[in-house]
């Protein structure tokens, strides 16, 4: 960072500006409103705050989705044989490439986007699940079956604890994943607001500064996203293995 400052004051080129001259104008853009709104301009309320509504929406649905299927799909040896090719093959296609399929159906606007987000971020908590409740040890399997667990207290107890590192390495994929698609899917016509869209505004206006301001600031959001849902993982795994 100190180098890049010191050779992008040298040079003053117009594509690669400072370092600092970059903090200052996110924070001007988006970080310089009044204390009662923690600091959060209208600008962050009209393009911040939608984003990460929609990326929510998404990855909260993708991970409902995929833990509950994955469970269901892991468990059962018939539907893991059957459906292990549909989810490989699912998997190995890019979600961006499924945007077009969603626009079709859907048309331009936020159920697009939240369903874009949700459908190609699942994949990777299914699969994950799948084998965290495909893998459980044998030997836990017999207590289970000796205490008379029913279903449901062999799903708490038991398959969700062993299950968990499986399930937090397939939700940090599929926060990765769903961060993309908001912003690939704001930048498609018919967006009025969101980080996606104030990159494609900037760019159309050739305000660089802007540019750099909005990656610097997904790289931050994505950063604060996937330390907060490791602070979740290690509370919960730690939880989920006293309990087993």
């Amino acid at each position: 960072m100190a180098l890049w400052e010191v050779v992008a004051r040298a040079h003053g080129s117009v594509y690669f500006p400072p370092p600092g001259r970059i903090a200052r104008h996110a924070h001007e853009l988006w970080f310089s409103g009044p204390v009662r709104h923690v600091f959060l301009s209208e600008a962050a309320v009209a393009d911040i705050l939608p984003s990460l509504g929609r990326m929510g929406a998404g990855f909260g649905l993708a991970a409902v989705a995929g833990i509950a299927l994955g469970v269901a799909v892991g468990r059962s040896r018939s539907a893991y044989s059957l459906c292990n090719p549909v989810l490989q093959f699912a998997r190995a296609v890019p979600p961006p490439a499924l945007v077009p399929v969603f626009v079709v159906v859907l048309d331009f606007g936020t159920p697009m986007q939240i369903a874009s987000i949700a459908f190609g971020a699942v994949w990777p908590v299914l699969i994950n699940t799948a084998e965290g409740a495909r893998n459980i040890d044998p030997l836990h399997l017999d207590v289970a079956a000796v205490f008379r667990l029913n279903p449901l207290e062999r799903l708490w107890s038991l398959i969700l604890p062993s299950a968990l590192p499986r399930i937090f390495a397939g939700l940090r994929l599929s926060l990765s994943l769903s961060l993309i698609l908001m912003v690939f899917s704001e930048l498609l016509p018919g967006t009025a607001n969101g980080i996606g869209f104030t990159l494609t505004d900037a760019q159309t206006r050739s305000d660089l500064l802007t540019v750099w301001a909005a990656l610097v600031l997904l790289g931050a959001l994505g950063y604060l996203l996937n330390a907060g849902l490791l602070a979740v993982e290690k509370r919960l795994v730690g939880r989920g293995k006293a309990t087993a």
